[in-house]
């Protein structure tokens, strides 16, 4: 019998339909499947999200049972990170790092596969949570004890879909590291890599060394749940601060599992649009990996008001103001790439520069509160609350769909409606902003996260949020026309969708071959 190289089926033996989906070792449909699943638990998610917002729209209780507003909150949180931020980035790699790097597929074909397929199991679990006994887990994402004495059999059935879930990380990211190192074409040395390679490995090396960490503190949970254990259990001689410790210095690197890819997507889209290489390429990566490092040093800044002594609280604030210098020179490169580049402002642009605007002003929000005697103050209120959804909404979000913009043309065949893909930019840039840049000002005023009822004075900054929160979900409705509308047809893309932009991503070295730029250069006007 013929046995395909590539880790392929032969051509006789390739199933159709349906089964062609479940047994596939191609890079290109595993990439789609997790593109697609990512999208639905977006809109499930999401939906939780306006759930949320509903409840929060005037004062008082929308909901009969207040405790639906937790289990709302735990699972958006839980569903948005592990069901729709990393697999919409784990699906990009799928598709784009074998084709950046010359490789025939993945480095593991099958493993490939079994690292998609347990994704909607965990997600089943995470869903079936809320229809067993007492309703979803109610103890928000973070799964702090005390709070799970009380979580019931949902507390279990989430420990489960985590370490699923964990489980799937990591054999991707094995999968990715492999893929970069070995299969590499000749002369594709590590430093001529596009960015968005060198950020997918950086984020691979911290999902092995992170995910564990997390199944760790999980299953000590569970124990301490059903076999007698005392690790978080204060009576017992535990100390639930403890799981603090444990939880964030997973948490801490996997808020950059989930930016780090998106700096990689714009670090592709902005030299194309600019006609010009990245600006400071080495300087890219060199910050890439110093940021990756500094992740696993500052974990203890979400936990200033547990009574950590003041040398500790010193050291996290410090390094935390320091981990804003690689990520400031990113933003430089950005902004240098563009200057006196020769720009153009499709959709993929128009994302991409809203990344980099928004996820700044995410970034100097996050440099307030690394100071202590300001986070005090902030600590569980909603200023935090804006803080992170302009990291990972604005930055990673965002960077996602402007990603699939950029490729899909290439993907596809076609080209999207360029008028609804900017239509849609607008709308959820404008949708975002009105929902969550009132947080800020709800934060300061002292409105705590994680309540379903509020003081009167809160009331119009919350309906301000709560309508711009349904403007935000339903414009996603367009995002997902204008994608099935590209898959169905369309103009023909041809080689050079972006009108003469190279779409072999700028990965030179610094400094790129000379070029004086007293004129900034332009497309041949043939």
């Amino acid at each position: 019998m013929d046995i395909a190289l590539d880790g392929q089926q032969p051509h006789a033996d390739h199933p159709s339909g349906a089964l062609r989906w479940i047994t596939t070792t191609n890079h290109k449909d595993i990439g789609t499947l997790y593109l697609w699943f990512s999208l639905a638990m977006f809109l499930f998610a999401g939906s939780m999200a306006l759930g949320i917002r509903a409840e929060l729209a005037r004062p008082g209780i929308q909901f009969a049972d207040p405790a639906v507003f937790n289990q709302l909150t735990s699972l958006h949180g839980l569903l948005m990170i592990f069901g729709a931020v990393m697999p919409a980035f784990v699906g990009l790699a799928n598709w784009q790092i074998p084709l950046m790097i010359g490789a025939p597929d993945m480095a593991f074909p099958r493993l490939n596969n079994w690292s998609f397929w347990l994704l909607p199991v965990a997600a089943l679990l995470l869903l079936a949570s809320l229809f067993v006994p007492g309703g979803a887990m109610a103890a928000g994402w973070t799964l702090y004890p005390p709070l799970y004495i009380q979580g019931g059999i949902a507390y279990d059935i989430t420990i489960l879909a985590i370490h699923v879930l964990g489980i799937s990380s990591i054999m991707g990211a094995i999968n990715v590291i492999t893929t970069i190192l070995n299969l590499r074409a000749p002369g594709m040395t590590l430093m001529k890599m596009p960015l968005f390679v060198w950020t997918w490995l950086v984020t691979a090396f911290l999902l092995v060394a992170v995910m564990p960490v997390l199944a760790a503190a999980v299953t000590m949970l569970l124990t301490d749940r059903h076999f007698n254990t005392h690790f978080f259990d204060a009576a017992g001689g535990g100390d639930p601060v403890m799981f603090q410790h444990i939880f964030w210095f997973f948490g801490h690197p996997e808020v950059y599992v989930m930016i780090l890819p998106a700096f990689g997507i714009v670090s592709t889209i902005i030299p194309a649009f600019a006609r010009k290489p990245l600006f400071g390429y080495a300087s890219m990566v060199y910050a890439v990996a110093s940021i990756a490092v500094l992740s696993f040093i500052v974990w203890a800044h979400h936990m200033f008001t547990t009574g950590m002594p003041v040398a500790g609280q010193l050291f996290f604030m410090f390094t935390t103001m320091l981990i804003a210098v690689p990520t400031g020179v990113k933003v430089f490169n950005w902004v240098a790439t563009m200057w006196r580049g020769s720009l153009s402002f499709e959709t993929p642009m128009l994302f991409a520069v809203a990344v980099v605007f928004l996820f700044t002003i995410g970034g100097f929000s996050g440099l307030v509160l690394a100071l202590v005697p300001v986070d005090i103050q902030l600590q569980d209120t909603y200023y935090v609350v804006a803080h992170f959804h302009y990291v990972l909404f604005s930055g990673a979000v965002m960077g996602i769909m402007g990603g699939v913009y950029f490729w899909l043309p290439k993907w596809t065949g076609h080209m999207y409606d360029e008028r609804l893909g900017k239509l849609h930019f607008l709308l959820t840039t404008i949708a975002f902003n009105v929902t969550f840049f009132p947080m800020h000002f709800l934060g300061l005023a002292g409105m705590p996260r994680r309540i379903p009822d509020y003081a009167l004075q809160f009331a119009e900054f919350n309906f301000i949020a709560s309508v711009g929160a349904f403007v935000l979900g339903a414009s996603q409705l367009l995002f997902v026309y204008v994608v099935l509308k590209c898959i169905r047809g369309g103009a023909p893309a041809g080689s050079r969708p972006w009108d003469g932009a190279d779409t072999l991503e700028w990965s030179l070295p610094s400094p790129p071959p000379y070029h004086s730029f007293a004129t900034p250069p332009r497309l041949d006007a043939s």
